[in-house]
């Protein structure tokens, strides 16, 4: 079989799918990204190079529409040069957010096309307004409409399209959710599950961390509103008067994935720590930036008590990643992460908007071991029940590139029927480039 991949940050979201694909010597697996330095055992890479002109003249709600364009046109070349390379894919398969198949059918007309569609903007009852203390500009509504142009565009060119949580998929206007299935990328739960025996070592202060510390975890890919880092810091303060021996481990980088950049020349964590730094005990508050893997991992074994806050948007893998390694969750009481969080069943729920309520909620969990148990075993049977890569979302992954390649509709819902899957016939095609003989496991956040 030839699949083809395409998305901005070689792996993204198709990760552990790419892995499972391309550790198959039948496959040939290619993956059109823009230039950066991940890279896989038996994936032939593609890098695409957009257009960036010097000035760009366009409205201010065209902008990422534009960049958008260039970005498709640009993978529209990549596949032109595969194509004439003699490359015959059976399947195609690409993230449709910042505009990379919109073209890809004026190229490969009759091949199956799967796009991730991941966020439908709404102007309003999703992320936008959410917060009042960020709000976006007066007229971000119109900017909003027409950023979706790129979400109608690459569905309208696809065959069909996948979101990660039903919520998600929701957000799409309803003629548009008929070719939309549920499919999550899965969680490795063989490699993230508890490990009494883990360790942290916290370089700055010289001490190593354990399971019989008290630790309170939050975890970001920034340190940003859209992730409650505000609501979060501002908990800090009662919660370190409350937990005199907790040491409360916080990681996430400076900049901003999501919403817009603090004012010019600082960062939210600055303009957090003004606000409340000077309440709290900086010996047990450690600022730990970005984590290699294996580190962040041990902090979510380590972690006695774990907090997930979010807008109402995407969810973050280190939701589901936590529940895996069986921490005990106070996660915010917005979709999608209550279509996974029950409260009181595998975490507890919590006001994002309530420093209180946090920590309340940490004060049940840490001083009842035998209710932090419970939310801990049913964490993990959740995540291996629901996302488990091997036994769950691998299958259902194979059914839907099955059907497709077929030319059978998929399913909306899919079901676990999907565990046994027959093999297709594959279509001739060229193998272009040399092919990497080894690789480290690659994380993209």
């Amino acid at each position: 079989m030839i699949y083809v991949f395409i998305h901005q940050n070689f792996p993204g979201q198709y990760q552990h799918v790419v892995r499972h694909l391309a550790n198959d010597p039948k496959n040939i697996v290619y993956f059109i990204s823009q230039p950066n330095a991940n890279w896989m055992r038996n994936v032939i890479k593609v890098a695409y190079h957009p257009e960036q002109p010097a000035n760009l003249i366009c409205h201010p709600y065209t902008v990422d529409f534009d960049v958008a364009v260039r970005n498709a046109a640009a993978v529209a070349r990549s596949l032109e040069m595969l194509r004439d390379e003699g490359v015959r894919p059976d399947i195609i398969v690409g993230h449709s957010g910042w505009g990379e198949t919109m073209f890809v059918k004026d190229v490969y007309p009759d091949i199956p096309l799967l796009t991730y569609m991941e966020f439908f903007y709404h102007h309003a009852g999703v992320d936008t307004g959410f917060d009042p203390e960020f709000r976006g500009p007066p007229d971000d509504s119109r900017r909003l409409r027409t950023k979706n142009s790129v979400n109608f565009l690459s569905l309208d060119a696809a065959d069909w399209g996948h979101s990660p949580t039903h919520w998600q998929r929701g957000l799409y206007p309803p003629e548009l959710r008929l070719r939309i299935s549920v499919v999550h990328e899965g969680i490795d739960t063989q490699t993230i599950k508890p490990d009494p025996k883990a360790w942290l070592k916290l370089s700055r202060e010289e001490r190593t961390l354990t399971s019989e510390d008290e630790v309170i975890t939050f975890v970001a890919r920034n340190l940003e509103p859209y992730r409650g880092f505000h609501t979060f810091m501002r908990a800090l303060p009662e919660i370190v008067r409350r937990r005199p021996k907790a040491h409360i481990l916080i990681v996430g980088g400076d900049g901003v994935s999501y919403g817009s950049p603090a004012p010019s020349g600082t960062t939210y964590r600055q303009l957090l720590m003004n606000e409340v730094g000077t309440e709290l005990p900086l010996e047990r508050v450690h600022f730990l930036g970005q984590l290699p893997y294996e580190q962040y991992l041990s902090l979510l074994q380590i972690s006695s008590a774990h907090v997930y806050l979010t807008y109402p948007f995407v969810l973050s893998w280190s939701f589901i990643e936590a529940m895996a390694a069986g921490c005990a969750i106070i996660g915010s009481k917005t979709p999608p992460v209550l279509e996974v969080l029950k409260d009181g069943v595998n975490g507890l729920a919590v006001d994002f908007f309530s420093p209180e309520d946090i920590a309340d909620k940490l004060d049940m969990i840490l001083d009842d071991p035998d209710r932090a148990l419970h939310l801990r075993q049913e964490a993990r049977r959740t995540a291996v029940s629901q996302f488990d890569l091997t036994t769950r979302q691998l299958p259902l992954w194979s059914k839907l590139f099955e059907d497709l390649i077929s030319g059978n509709k998929p399913e909306i819902f899919p079901s676990m029927r999907a565990e046994a899957v027959p093999k297709a016939r594959s279509r001739s095609g060229a193998r272009g480039g040399a092919v990497p003989k080894a690789s480290q496991p690659v994380r993209a956040n």
